[in-house]
């Protein structure tokens, strides 16, 4: 009878109805809903690779002037087996990166600083819109004249591709910070360079990861141009001469490639910004 008792008072005390947690449920929510995105994602993939391979049949005009998945994947495995798709990479890789930080410090850095003297942006601001309306390739028989034509001319082209976005989207978190915020850290008798280190830096850093990600293919962009231009080695340089053979289906595994150099950069733009940026996971 006591048994009895207790085990009715043990189920009265638990909560009707209960079951996961919140959090739980809504970190099932989530992953449920990315397992969905990514499994449509990949069927999309999977249709337009089946719809290219019937529409590009083998010896067909059409398989000459665009190639056929099966053809891509055989260019794939030559290279990687004789090499040339992984040093190749490796070269536009190092040449990317460093375009990509070089740029960045130095654009994320100027935008930052323009932040100190409305004066000064604007009086830089048309010089600013006239560089960024300049195509990066109408600046690459210069680069070439000035850095020769070994690594320093292709990180010198990465740079110049990225070194404005970063400094227009690290400006316009600058500014963009709240007034009343700032007020309030002048009223509690912070000094300019508080302000800007304590509160101007941290809110800017939304748009300068924003900058980040976009600029990673602005810098794998000059990177490509610049082995367009002069090169012998480096996905561009490996583009370049397939087409200039007609050899399409080449043309797009190295394509491929960079495609999925691009990914794996973005990717981990993304890890850093999650690392130093808890707060908005």
């Amino acid at each position: 009878m006591t048994t009895d008792i207790e085990t009715s008072m043990v189920d009265a005390s638990k909560p009707a109805g209960s079951g996961p947690s919140p959090v739980a449920r809504a970190k099932w929510t989530r992953l449920r809903f990315g397992i969905a995105v990514l499994a449509t994602q990949i069927l999309v993939l999977a249709a337009c690779l089946v719809l290219w391979e019937r529409a590009t049949p083998k010896g067909s005009p059409a398989a000459f002037m665009f190639g056929s998945p099966s053809a891509i994947a055989g260019f794939l495995m030559q290279m990687a087996q004789d090499g040339s798709l992984w040093r190749d990479a490796a070269v536009t890789g190092m040449e990317t990166l460093l375009g990509f930080f070089m740029g960045n410090l130095v654009g994320t850095l100027l935008g930052l600083s323009l932040w100190y003297s409305r004066f000064v942006s604007r009086v830089v601001e048309p010089f600013v819109i006239a560089l960024g309306s300049i195509p990066i390739i109408a600046l690459a028989p210069i680069v070439i004249i000035w850095f020769g034509t070994g690594l320093v001319s292709k990180v010198a082209m990465s740079t110049l591709s990225v070194v404005i976005v970063a400094l227009v989207t690290s400006y316009k978190g600058a500014v963009g910070v709240d007034g009343d915020q700032i007020n309030l850290m002048k009223t509690l008798g912070a000094s300019k360079f508080q302000i800007f280190r304590k509160l101007v830096i941290p809110a800017s850093l939304t748009d300068i990861f924003a900058g980040l990600k976009l600029t990673v293919g602005f810098a794998l962009i000059g990177a490509i141009v610049g082995e367009f231009m002069s090169s012998s080695e480096g996905l561009g340089h490996a583009i370049f001469k397939a087409g200039s053979l007609y050899i399409i289906p080449k043309v797009f595994a190295a394509l491929v490639v960079t495609i999925v150099l691009a990914l794996v950069l973005t990717w981990l733009v993304g890890k850093i910004e999650r690392l130093l940026m808890p707060w908005r996971r």
